[in-house]
Parts: C-alpha cells; structure tokens; sequence
C-alpha cells in the first residue's frame, strides 16, 4: 500500500514540477527580475540616503524580505493557478475519483509549490550577491522559515484554487490581500520603527512573522521572537492543511 501512495505522490509532484519547469521563462525569470528592479531601486538608489537599519545597511536589511516576498508569491501562484485550470479543465475529478488519499493530493500539489519557490528563492539570492555579501546568521533557521512558508502559500493557493470558479478569482486574493500584506509585512522596514498603535496593528499581519524569522536566519535581527514566528507558522500550516483536506474530502465546490 505504501509503494502504491508513493507512486500517486510522486507521479503527481512530478507531474506539477513539470508544469512549471516547461514554461519556465513565465514561472521562474518574472519574479527575478521584479527583485532586481526592487534591488536596484530600494536599495542602490534609495538605500543610501536612508542608511543603515539594524546595524546593517539598508540593502542587506531587505534583502531577506525582498527574497521571501518572492517566495510567497511563487508558491501561493503555482498552487492557485495549477489546482483551479485542472478543476476548470475537469481533470480534477480524475484524482477524485482514483484510490488516492485526500492528502497524497494535497501534498501533491504543495510539492509543486515549494519546488517552485524554492528555485526563485534561490536565484533571487544569487542575484542579491551582486549587490550586496551574503550574511547567514543561522542557515537552520533559514531553511525551516523558508519551508514552512513555502508550505503554507502553497496550501493557501490551494484553499483559493479550491474555492475559484473563475481565473479571475485566482488573481482576486494575489492583487487586493496577498500583495498588501506583504508589503505591510516588515519587507521594507522595521516593525519596531512603527508608532506603538501600528506595532499592533502590524502584528496582526501573518506574514510579518515570517519576514521576521526569515531576517533573524540571515542577519541574527528580529521584530518577533524567533520562537514566536514558528509557533505562528506552524499554526497556520495545520489549520490551512485541515481546511484544504476537509474541502477535498467532501468534494466542497470541486463535484460538478
């Protein structure tokens, strides 16, 4: 039985890493060249009259946020936008219907995601090293915040994929939730530069932990409590993985 899910699972991850290597100039350049734009702009020609932040200079004190920005929305997208055009194009059913457990697909489908921006992650940081030297505080702590965000923007995407009767839909939540959050998540400043009421509010804002820890894993600075931003995370990821797999489950919005 195991060799059997392993075989579901692999031909399903392999199948999603697939889609997004095949059309690659569309799934992996855009965000690098979003980045190096924000690199250029933020940190060579702003950057220097702001000067340093954290004890770092204003560059290397985005870069960490400027990677994981990208990292979310890549996993976020893949996922939408994969589980909503085989819903749309009816292959959905398919695994509906196979001797295939709820969560061999939905891992499936975050496999897909997490390759996914993992590659940019990786590329965006290449492409930093042009502009400023690597710092890596903790790579433990890098590699644990970047997969579980990965994860969790993956199984977000899928909660939208799942939900989605339109590709409209699927580009709904990315223009007016996901990219305001991000932008308010700490990517360009400090939560602790913030009046104490917008520390508040800012803290409200999931990403912000994730920005946070992801930061503390390259320079050893933080807004949040290390701790506190895994705890955070972790959260998340169990309660958007319930959700995910008690919708697939049911067949919520997916049995026509």
């Amino acid at each position: 039985m195991f060799k059997l899910y392993f075989t579901a699972l692999r031909g399903l991850a392999v199948k999603e890493t697939n889609r997004y290597l095949r059309i690659w100039i569309q799934t992996l350049v855009p965000p690098v060249i979003t980045t190096s734009l924000y690199f250029i702009i933020f940190g060579n020609l702003i950057g220097e009259r702001i000067g340093e932040m954290g004890g770092f200079s204003y560059m290397e004190f985005i870069v960490p946020g400027l990677i994981m920005m990208s990292v979310i929305t890549s996993s976020y997208s893949n996922v939408s936008s994969s589980f909503f055009s085989q819903k749309f194009q009816k292959n959905i059913e398919e695994l509906l219907i196979a001797p295939v457990p709820t969560h061999i697909i939905i891992w499936g489908f975050v496999i897909g995601g997490l390759g996914r921006s993992i590659l940019v992650g990786i590329m965006v940081t290449i492409i930093s090293l042009f502009f400023v030297p690597l710092h890596v505080y903790s790579w433990g702590i890098v590699i644990l915040t970047l997969l579980m965000t990965s994860i969790l923007f993956s199984l977000a995407g899928l909660l939208n994929g799942i939900f989605a009767q339109s590709f409209d839909d699927v580009s709904i939540v990315p223009t007016f939730v996901l990219q305001p959050l991000t932008y308010l998540g700490g990517v360009f400043f400090a939560i602790s530069m913030l009046p104490p009421f917008w520390q508040v509010v800012s803290k409200l804002n999931p990403i912000v932990y994730m920005i946070s820890g992801f930061r503390y894993g390259f320079l050893g600075v933080m807004d949040i409590p290390i701790l506190f931003s895994i705890l955070i995370s972790i959260t998340f990821v169990i309660a958007l993985y319930g959700v995910n797999w008690y919708l697939i489950e049911k067949g919520r919005g997916l049995r026509s």
